[in-house]
């Protein structure tokens, strides 16, 4: 391509691009599975590591782990899937309740002399679509998991083959200068910001869960795997997590309750988000507000409900290839909040 004019190189880039996307799109439902798969791997490659160190066999580290994932998956599928068949049985009446509090607060605003055009009322102010989004992004969650057999043979495949695949792609591309290390940090930052990320998703959606059990909340253990899931979305993911639980508190309490819960979300997101995050993570893998919700939109076009879940880890890992690079630091630098400094070779 060094042949082309920077306008045709775009132009190719770009169509390539326009390609490889909707060959992602229409390939959806082995996309999603396998990428599940590949974070569930990255997740736990420092366990795997960890009992390679104190001399447990490879293959009996890898039974191990698949046995952990096995029984916590069941115990959390246990739990989780009866709130999830209730609620959405109960999502009708909870959409209806909601519809009734708009046509309320509606008639409330025409007492007062805030006229509103009835037919643009009821396209605008819709409460209960909230709802409904959660029960299809929870439903497709749990159809991807109906694949749970095809997810753990992957992860078992991706476990045994990272053993050994320094050694294979040294063979296949020759020993490069400072090609090894860059690719030992790139893999050091995935495991690093994967790890203390589902740490503190896991005692988000704990705290969450716990907070709206002693509310009086229902579904509790549901709005904490909500908030789990969320949490992996910056800031977005938190206002997105706590909408449902504030509308479903609304509707079984009252206002004053609602607003307890709102501020026990905003205190949890505090200590966890704006204390404990930066704290262990660093502030190298922020990206900016911007680049957060164009993931969000791109992810969850391309791979569906699943897709915006995963839209910030699969950004994060392109952010942390791109900075380990230095022909593409500049692209890190400019998906990040701010001024990022560039690495230095300087080992002193």
């Amino acid at each position: 391509m060094d042949n082309f004019s920077p306008v045709v190189r775009f132009i190719l880039v770009a169509a390539a691009f326009v390609v490889v996307v909707a060959g992602m799109k229409a390939a959806e439902a082995l996309i999603v599975p396998f990428l599940l798969s590949v974070f569930i791997a990255l997740i736990f490659s420092p366990l795997l590591v960890w009992l390679r160190s104190i001399k447990v066999p490879n293959a009996l580290a890898i039974v191990l782990i698949v046995l952990f994932v096995i029984a916590l998956g069941s115990m959390i599928g246990a739990i989780v899937g009866v709130s999830i068949r209730n609620f959405r049985s109960d999502l009708p009446e909870y959409q209806a309740r909601l519809q009734e509090m708009s046509e309320v607060l509606f008639h409330w605003l025409a007492g007062r002399g805030i006229v509103v055009d009835s037919e643009l009322w009821r396209q605008v102010v819709k409460p209960s679509v909230a709802m409904q989004m959660v029960g299809s992004t929870l439903a497709s969650f749990g159809g991807v998991m109906t694949n749970a057999l095809l997810i753990l043979l992957t992860v078992v495949f991706i476990l045994a083959e990272e053993m050994g695949f320094r050694e294979k792609l040294v063979q296949a591309r020759g020993v490069v200068s400072g090609s090894m290390p860059a690719m030992e940090a790139f893999t050091n930052s995935v495991n690093r910001y994967l790890g203390i990320k589902t740490m503190l998703s896991l005692l988000t959606g704990a705290l969450v869960g716990i907070m709206l059990w002693l509310m009086g909340v229902d579904y509790p253990v549901m709005w904490g795997l909500l908030a789990f899931l969320l949490n992996f979305v910056p800031t977005i993911g938190s206002i997105l997590a706590a909408v449902p639980a504030l509308l479903l508190a609304m509707l079984q309490i009252s206002p004053f309750m609602v607003s307890m819960v709102a501020l026990a979300y905003v205190a949890i997101n505090l200590l966890v988000g704006n204390f404990m995050e930066p704290r262990l993570m660093g502030k190298g893998l922020n990206l900016s507000p911007l680049v957060v919700f164009l993931s969000l939109v791109f992810w969850g076009w391309v791979l569906g409900p699943v897709g915006m879940l995963l839209s910030i880890p699969l950004t994060i890992l392109v952010k942390i290839g791109l900075e380990n690079d230095p022909d593409t630091h500049w692209i890190s630098i400019m998906l990040g909040p701010g001024q990022v400094d560039k690495p230095s070779d300087d080992t002193s």
